[in-house]
């Protein structure tokens, strides 16, 4: 499995089935977005004219191809799906990737339609994935499969398994626009007519270059093995899911996108618990928390600190760490020592910090760097948020502070969030950002994530 997992993921050769010289067409896109990541390897177009599309060679039939390409992207309509795997099976590619829609995701024809080419998967001896998907993106072999435009995909430790297709075209274009972390692999399994979340599960628990896991699903299609492979995978490397489909609506519209029947609610819950997944319940955690993971460690426990440049603040979101069953613990007698330097004598210095006085006193800089620093050599912490306020009265700090210190201390996260005016914050996210620290433009969200974090850590213990 680990050989055929490698010609999806690192494919030495590649076919398109259905390559179009017709702009904005999925197979135009595909070959388009196969050189824009910069893919190296061998690239055969298949098109009944024949010709030339975008300084590749075109065949006018799969017969012509040379034998054994590690992998096929088809992009032809469902109904020539079958025998277009027979097809390539026959030729010795062991690796396919179905674009196309119109298969148990429609309706009873299209379940047969779907039936039929589980039928020709078995009998080519390939391995699929899809129908119904956009693809797959491997940023370390500089390749993808998607038909949506996506460019230069910036690099990192995340992987996501999704039973989406958007993952691999629009939740790629925010993660690349909006939040400044990069992916190692991301896969969208559309409706499983072969490939499952197992199979990739376990890829991303062997490979080398993911570091964490998130995954998006509507179904699990083999319970008892989800179990096993989750809970070996789980105690080597992060893995969150978030599970579409547990409302009776929700269920309903999975059928309708791919197909799908939800598992029993509390079966999922009960699977999930026993194999050391962390639950998700947003969808911008699958970013929130990534981005997190990409940059920064996994927190050692569930004990906060926050610097806060308002009360309110401290009160607020130390209310907020309760109810997400984070700790603000007190802080060390010298760390509060250390604090109360540069405080005004009215304000008494602990955990959370209000750090407001501080900054009347030494500046932006002298207050938050001592502080940021005193608390993450303070024992009783785990992960530290920092909320900035930024004005153009205030003045705007250089932060690199803030990166100095998140690198002396590696194994204690920390996470920058704001209040002030929001042009602003939007420049220092995307400097802070740009240099491993992860940013949050609302205050809530960076506890959020802590708590993830924690239920994480806890998760990966159980054994």
């Amino acid at each position: 499995m680990a050989d055929v997992m490698e010609k999806f993921f690192a494919p030495k050769s590649v076919c398109v089935i259905g390559a179009s010289s017709t702009a904005g067409k999925p197979g135009n896109v595909v070959v388009k977005n196969m050189r824009d990541a910069g893919y190296k390897g061998k690239v055969y177009l298949v098109n009944p004219r024949g010709g030339e599309i975008e300084g590749y060679k075109v065949y006018k039939s799969i017969d012509e191809l040379p034998d054994n390409i590690d992998q096929a992207v088809v992009t032809l309509p469902a109904s020539l799906a079958p025998d277009t795997v027979r097809a390539l099976g026959t030729k010795g590619t062991k690796a396919i990737v179905l674009a196309a829609s119109g298969f148990s995701e429609v309706d009873h024809v299209g379940e047969a339609l779907q039936d039929e080419l589980i039928a020709a998967i078995r009998e080519s001896g390939a391995r699929v994935l899809g129908p119904n998907t956009t693809g797959h993106v491997s940023v370390p072999s500089a390749y993808t499969s998607s038909f949506f435009p996506l460019g230069d995909i910036p690099r990192g430790s995340v992987s996501y398994i999704t039973q989406t297709g958007n993952f691999c075209g629009i939740s790629l274009r925010h993660i690349m626009s909006a939040e400044n972390y990069g992916i190692a692999r991301s896969c969208g399994l559309g409706n499983k007519a072969d490939l499952d979340e197992c199979d990739l599960l376990e890829f991303y628990g062997a490979d080398d270059e993911t570091k964490s896991i998130f995954m998006y699903l509507e179904s699990i299609k083999n319970p008892k093995r989800f179990l096993r492979v989750a809970r070996r995978v789980s105690q080597k490397k992060p893995v969150f899911l978030l599970k579409g489909g547990a409302s009776d609506a929700g269920a309903a519209a999975a059928v309708a996108h791919t197909g799908s029947l939800a598992a029993d609610g509390r079966v999922v819950d009960g699977a999930i618990d026993q194999a050391g997944v962390t639950r998700l319940r947003k969808y911008s955690h699958l970013f929130q928390v990534a981005k997190a993971l990409d940059t920064q460690s996994l927190p050692r426990g569930n004990r906060v600190s926050f610097l806060s440049p308002s009360g309110a603040f401290t009160v607020c979101l130390t209310d907020i760490c309760r109810s997400l069953d984070l700790e603000v613990p007190d802080l060390e007698d010298k760390t509060c020592k250390r604090l109360q330097e540069y405080a005004p004598p009215f304000i008494r210095m602990r955990n959370p910090v209000d750090i407001f006085g501080s900054v009347g006193l030494v500046g932006y800089e002298k207050a938050y760097g001592d502080a940021l620093d005193a608390v993450l050599v303070d024992r009783n912490i785990d992960a530290v948020v920092v909320i900035m306020m930024l004005t153009t009265e205030t003045g705007v700090p250089n932060m690199d502070f803030i990166v100095d210190l998140s690198k002396k201390n590696p194994s204690k996260p920390v996470y920058v969030t704001f209040m002030g005016e929001h042009k602003h914050n939007i420049a220092a996210k995307e400097y802070l950002e740009l240099k491993g620290i992860p940013c949050y433009m609302l205050v809530e969200e960076p506890f959020e994530v802590l708590s993830l974090l924690a239920s994480c850590r806890k998760n990966m213990r159980v054994r």
